[in-house]
């Protein structure tokens, strides 16, 4: 059953649901970290006058579990405030502020309200500032979830975009390598790579590595095991961009590159990718037109 600090919150709202949502408009519109850049004043008044509604029928529940039913669409309507904010440009605290800003002129209500009754103002303020304090919280732990779900999804794509699978001659794929290879980017690359094996047919892929700034134990195994699996789907590979300090490293660290054609530059291991498939580059004739 509600107690008397939790049934003055809905009473305020049922009597003075108006004059708060004009007073927190008001306040929101008046805020210097107003991003009018990123959200239309109508906008605000939509969510705003929405938002105080779903407030009002939560709190007439009398429960103050936000995870109860009652509270459903009160966090279904902030869930899907702080995710369009997030992606919209929205920090954590502007979002937040939106539930936090409609602290003063509730307080200003339940003095009114409480006026002459101390014990029931102090309570009643303490109920309403930890159920804002709270769903504050709420926004912020959902924009932060959205953000890292946005920053992952970027990170993915980027690494799409930075494997790109090139046809250099029909049957000859070229894989040009920029970056640090570590063992999820391995894995988009060797899934980039045996797609368009499958896509094109192609018997012979050159892995360029002329872009990657080390090559440790590690980044050999993590070529070798796309060479191997380029190998079962009936593609040869040849590596190259293979430099005087990348030799040497190489060497060093004792790694076996096993049967795999290593080339100094990507020239030089497509001329052989030509003759394996029985091409050759010639020069026309001086005088000839294409």
């Amino acid at each position: 059953m509600p107690t008397p600090d939790t049934s003055v919150l809905p009473a305020i709202l049922e009597k003075h649901e108006k004059e708060v949502l004009a007073d927190w408009i008001a306040s929101q519109l008046s805020a210097p970290t107003l991003r009018r850049d990123l959200l239309s004043d109508s906008q605000l008044r939509e969510q705003s006058g929405e938002f105080i509604a779903l407030l009002r029928r939560a709190a007439h529940s009398g429960s103050d579990d936000l995870q109860s039913p009652s509270w459903l669409p009160v966090r279904e309507f902030l869930s899907s405030l702080s995710r369009s904010r997030a992606r919209q440009g929205f920090s954590p605290a502007d979002t937040a502020m939106f539930v936090l800003s409609l602290k003063e002129p509730l307080f200003s209500r339940v003095q009114f309200e409480t006026q002459g009754n101390s014990d029931l103002l102090s309570s009643a303020l303490w109920h309403v500032n930890t159920l804002l304090d709270r769903l504050g919280l709420h926004t912020i732990e959902l924009h932060q979830k959205t953000r890292e779900e946005v920053i992952a999804r970027q990170q993915q794509e980027m690494l799409e975009l930075s494997t790109p699978v090139v046809q250099l001659w029909s049957g000859i794929l070229a894989l040009p390598l920029i970056g640090t290879l570590d063992s999820a980017r391995t894995q988009v690359v060797m899934e980039s790579l045996l797609e368009e094996i499958v896509r094109t047919g192609a018997a012979i892929a050159i892995i360029d590595i002329t872009g990657v700034p080390m090559v440790d134990t590690l980044v050999a195994q993590h070529l070798l095991k796309t060479v191997a699996a380029a190998r079962l789907m009936g593609a040869d590979c040849i590596i190259s961009g293979i430099r005087p300090q990348i030799a040497q490293t190489i060497v060093h660290l004792g790694v076996e590159l096993g049967q795999v054609t290593t080339k100094a530059t990507l020239a030089d291991a497509f001329a052989i990718a030509l003759r394996r498939s029985g091409l050759a580059v010639t020069r026309a004739p001086q005088g000839s037109t294409a």
